[in-house]
């Protein structure tokens, strides 16, 4: 097995999570200048300026399977990094709110693409025994991008009223560099054997995966998985039933935890807890070395824990984080509560959520569906994540923030639930097994055994 060449691959492939994390936390550092330039209410602001890459988002991962499978993983990649440097460049160039929306709506686009080409490209490479590791490379460059972002907004903050168009247009750097960058790995042999029926082409990047593997064998099996399925069948389909609830529930929850209404609004929302303007911006800075330094431990647990133990311990540490905040909020508790029961709660999420997501949804449906189970999953993700940070600024005005952490800590303990109850352990098992036990015959013996 070519260790070193997979791993280069998936860091590669995983570097769209580094846009997508970046992208989406560098709104936060404009969020009060914005409000302050194009002065249209509350509503506006959330709806259309701040949620405007999270609109774009939403329809990225509602089609952007499409282009996965017709175009291939490795083309729709390319072009995700197109859409990050168009947005950057255009949005900070912006003279009004609805400019600035449409070129932020195109990031979104390429968000919500690579939430499934990025994930189903590693996991088809990967073997099974480092596939979460693997995977999971994408969710660490999420938040290596996020904090990246936080130290970005920091640091050109004190460039004067156009900070934010600096803050916003530096993207472009790191985009132009990922277009290149993933021109340099292969296509993937799953896509290219059951997609387009190119077993010389699907060889070929088998033997630079592992020169070493019965490459004839490899691809027998393969080819019998795919013979064995329904061409016409969808995920919708009752035996993908489970698979299906699997992949809602888990992007459900993970929305519902309040993860992308705080990092949109990280700095208002120290600000709302007594923090000084420079003081909640290098609080966030604070936020993304935490939130790193735990998907670190995440990833390196993985594939040794599983994805249900991480759910687990991810679950608990969501309820403790989100009701202290909750009670600091109702208790008035000033300077650095607030902010260290956020550093809690951001380590929770990235061991738990933030690490097993992409992974789990990139796992549990079958090789012909894999692109439009991404997609299922995602756009749910992406719709929640759309509109729950819309309606922060309108919330923390109409009721406050105690009530809407308290929300998100009650929906935590469903999560909970959920884990115990429903979620299957799918580490060390290959795709095609895996495809095997999560139909409609095989789910009640997966979760009694």
């Amino acid at each position: 097995m070519n260790h070193r060449k997979i791993f280069f691959w998936s860091i590669t492939v995983a570097l769209a999570g580094f846009l997508f994390g970046f992208d989406t936390v560098v709104i936060s550092g404009a969020d009060l200048s914005l409000q302050a330039l194009w002065q249209q209410g509350e509503f506006f602001h959330g709806f259309v300026v701040m949620a405007s890459a999270l609109w774009g988002t939403v329809i990225g991962a509602m089609f952007g399977g499409i282009p996965t499978d017709k175009w291939g993983r490795k083309k729709t990649l390319f072009w995700i990094g197109v859409f990050y440097f168009v947005s950057a460049v255009g949005s900070a160039l912006a003279g009004d709110p609805w400019v600035f929306a449409f070129f932020r709506f195109v990031g979104g686009l390429g968000v919500g693409a690579s939430t499934i080409a990025a994930p189903a490209y590693i996991s088809e490479i990967a073997p099974a025994s480092n596939r979460g590791k693997l995977v999971a490379l994408y969710q660490f460059n999420i938040v290596f991008g996020i904090l990246i972002a936080f130290l970005s907004n920091f640091l050109l903050s004190g460039l004067g009223e156009n900070a934010w168009r600096w803050m916003i247009g530096v993207e472009a750097i790191p985009a132009f560099v990922y277009m290149l960058m993933v021109l340099t790995v292969p296509k993937s042999p799953r896509w290219l054997l059951v997609m387009k029926n190119d077993r010389v082409a699907a060889a070929k990047t088998l033997r630079l995966i592992d020169p070493a593997m019965d490459v004839e064998a490899a691809m027998n099996r393969l080819e019998e998985d795919h013979a064995l399925a329904d061409k016409g069948e969808t995920i919708f389909s009752p035996k993908y039933r489970f698979p299906l609830m699997l992949a809602f529930l888990i992007a459900f929850f993970n929305q519902f935890s309040g993860i992308n209404a705080f990092l949109y609004y990280a700095p208002r929302i120290f600000e709302i807890a007594g923090l000084e303007k420079s003081s909640a911006l290098l609080s966030s800075v604070g936020i993304g070395v935490t939130n790193m330094i735990f998907t670190l431990l995440g990833l390196s647990l993985i594939d040794r824990f599983g994805r249900k133990q991480l759910m687990y311990i991810g679950s608990v540490g969501y309820i403790v984080s989100l009701s202290l905040v909750a009670l600091a909020f109702i208790m008035g508790w000033k300077g650095m509560a607030v902010p260290i029961f956020l550093f809690l709660f951001i380590a929770a999420h990235a061991v738990g959520q933030g690490t097993v997501i992409w992974v789990f949804i990139s796992e549990i449906f079958p090789n012909h569906l894999r692109a439009k189970g991404q997609s299922f999953g995602s756009s749910v993700h992406w719709v929640l994540a759309a509109a729950i940070p819309s309606l922060v600024p309108l919330l923390f005005t109409s009721i406050g923030a105690a009530p809407v952490f308290a929300f998100f800590a009650f929906m935590m303990v469903l999560q909970l639930v959920f884990v115990w109850r429903m979620m299957p352990e799918t580490k060390g098992v290959s795709l095609e097994d895996l495809e095997k036990r999560l139909t409609a015959t095989g789910i009640h013996r997966l979760l009694d055994g």
